[in-house]
């Protein structure tokens, strides 16, 4: 070899390492200690396919202050667990078709579970799989009654404990009447509402509820049932998702809400700030905003930035 191949060679060698040890530092960065990550997903006008959005479109406010977006990608890779309450009528098990299909339309890069909340814990039918089919075969008829009337809360709160770490997306499909029979009447929101909210905003998890009743309709009290739906309309709207029902009665047909939650969770993004939550970590109120037309963001009502290393 001449000296000037042997020249270039080790320039061109040079040139390769420092664009991996770029591409090793940008990685670092990205997921170094006092970055914070949230998912926001973009909808768009009646809930239509929204356009692309880029990082120069978006503005972060924190607790009304106006905060640099240092990282703004397209979701690709997600966690998607479903949960469905144990204590609902059998007659949901209707909707099981379209919830099968509503798995095959995902992407390959979508890893869905399914798990039964009972007895205030999360009971897993499936593990994470990118088979879809092979999740789909996992849902079966709630048990009712069987289903020992508990927290829906409760469960969340397991499944949350035992969801992988990860920097990916994350999100929880929850169908339940919402209604705490742990806890019972005596206040208009769960004690374990809030717990639930806080552990999904410090895990960076979306939470879409679809109200179903439970089994023998012991949830038919008007008032009940309207608590229960609000507590799933908070724990939706709070994590960055969004909750589904129609009057106090079971919907025709489930497929519309699987649709557009579909639709959502290909229209995701992850957003990525720095900040320091002091020495303990600490929440901040969180509002992220577009000047794109036809444009809104669904995004945590709440970050949680941890404690400085």
């Amino acid at each position: 070899m001449t000296r000037k191949r042997i020249t270039n060679h080790v320039v061109s060698l040079l040139g390769a390492l420092a664009i991996a040890f770029g591409l090793f530092a940008a990685s670092a960065n990205a997921a170094g200690p006092g970055n914070v990550t949230i998912t926001v997903t973009a909808v768009g006008k009646k809930d239509t396919i929204p356009p692309a959005v880029t990082k120069d479109d978006v503005q972060l406010y924190l607790n009304k202050e106006r905060t640099q977006v240092a990282g703004w990608a397209k979701g690709e890779k997600l966690y998607l667990a479903v949960l469905i309450d144990d204590s609902l009528d059998s007659s949901i098990a209707n909707q099981w078709s379209d919830l099968r299909a509503f798995f095959d339309a995902q992407p390959a890069t979508t890893y869905i579970s399914v798990a039964y909340a009972r007895n205030g814990t999360a009971m897993l039918a499936q593990d994470f799989t990118n088979d879809h089919q092979l999740a789909g075969k996992a849902l079966r008829i709630p048990l009712g009654t069987g289903g020992a009337f508990s927290s829906p809360y409760l469960a969340l709160l397991d499944l949350m404990k035992r969801l992988p770490a990860s920097q990916e997306r994350r999100s929880i499909l929850l169908i339940s009447s919402g209604i705490d029979y742990f806890r019972g009447d005596f206040s208009f929101t769960s004690p374990d509402l809030s717990p639930a909210i806080e552990r999904a905003q410090k895990q960076n998890i979306n939470i879409w509820s679809i109200y179903a009743p439970d089994d023998g309709h012991r949830s038919s009290r008007f008032f009940r049932v309207s608590r229960a739906q609000a507590n799933l309309s908070q724990l939706s709207d709070e994590t960055g998702g969004e909750a589904y029902y129609l009057g106090t009665s079971a919907p025709v047909t489930l497929k519309p809400y699987f649709d557009e939650i579909g639709t959502h969770l290909n229209n995701q993004y992850l957003l990525t700030f720095n900040g320091s939550g002091g020495k303990k970590g600490r929440f901040e109120r969180a509002h992220v905003v577009t000047e794109l037309p036809k444009v809104e963001f669904l995004a945590p009502s709440q970050a949680f930035l941890p404690p400085a290393q």
